[in-house]
């Protein structure tokens, strides 16, 4: 499926107007069922859905692993992606059928308190990456954004380890782009425990949440964390890392996982 549409307008520089074909990215509604129940639809890039719906499910704690899901199946045309999984909580049953329609972006997802991480584990991921590394991960990550650079309208995630990108995704809304990353290790079974992530949006609680539940250890952005962020990463033992750009960035927490 297209994630674009050209479409005519006008564009106007000082006093002249011209008509010119312009590149829109397609925001997708998704529905989401679970056991044969409709429980949200969010609004997405159509593309690397199956990954977006299993990751959206691990970090909202319906599932922890592949081994929760029984089959999984998408509807392109109709928008719907179809999951049965093993157990079914009791917050999910009372959930069915509240159709939250979200891109992600903002406010996020309505299934958890923003300080339900802060009582786990610290992250203890034995990586460390050095500084002209990091900085080379950040300009591929970059260049990468084939999606933004045509329409400037998404965010993007990565997976890397200490030198390569493993996972990369585009979507209308930050949160989503990092569910499909969280989505497609999972199906890949990926160890997420020795990973660092880069994201090209604010870096919010709800971010670091979903992160930490997966014990990834680095969280890098090319913009700003939130104050609740750094306290949860203070807390959970995560390198923090904004502003990262060219050759430059703020590590907020943890200096130690980089080396100089």
């Amino acid at each position: 499926m297209d994630e674009v549409k050209t479409i005519k307008i006008h564009k106007v520089f000082e006093d002249t107007v011209n008509e010119v074909d312009d590149i829109l990215v397609i925001e997708y509604p998704f529905t989401i069922f679970v056991n044969g129940n409709e429980f949200i639809t969010l609004l997405c890039t159509p593309k690397g859905l199956d990954y977006l719906l299993i990751g959206f499910l691990a970090s909202e704690g319906f599932i922890k692993s592949i081994e929760d899901v029984i089959d999984i199946r998408i509807d392109e045309e109709k928008g719907h992606g179809y999951i049965n999984i093993r157990e079914v909580s009791a917050i999910t049953e009372k959930l069915y059928g509240k159709r939250t329609v979200t891109t992600g972006c903002g406010k996020g997802t309505i299934f958890y308190n923003v300080l339900d991480s802060l009582g786990t584990q610290k992250i203890k991921g034995n990586v460390s990456i050095a500084l002209e590394e990091l900085y080379s991960l950040v300009g591929r990550f970059n260049q990468m954004s084939t999606l933004f650079r045509n329409t400037g309208g998404v965010h993007s995630c990565c997976l890397c380890d200490d030198k390569n990108i493993i996972l990369f995704h585009e979507d209308v809304g930050r949160h989503n782009a990092l569910d499909k990353i969280i989505g497609e290790a999972i199906l890949k079974e990926i160890n997420l425990g020795d990973k660092l992530l880069i994201t090209s949006g604010r870096i919010s609680s709800e971010m670091i949440i979903k992160t930490s539940k997966r014990e990834i250890p680095v969280v890098i952005s090319r913009s700003a964390p939130t104050e609740l962020t750094y306290s949860i990463a203070k807390e959970l033992g995560v390198t923090l890392i904004g502003f990262a750009r060219g050759k430059k960035m703020n590590i907020y927490h943890d200096l130690n996982r980089v080396s100089f």
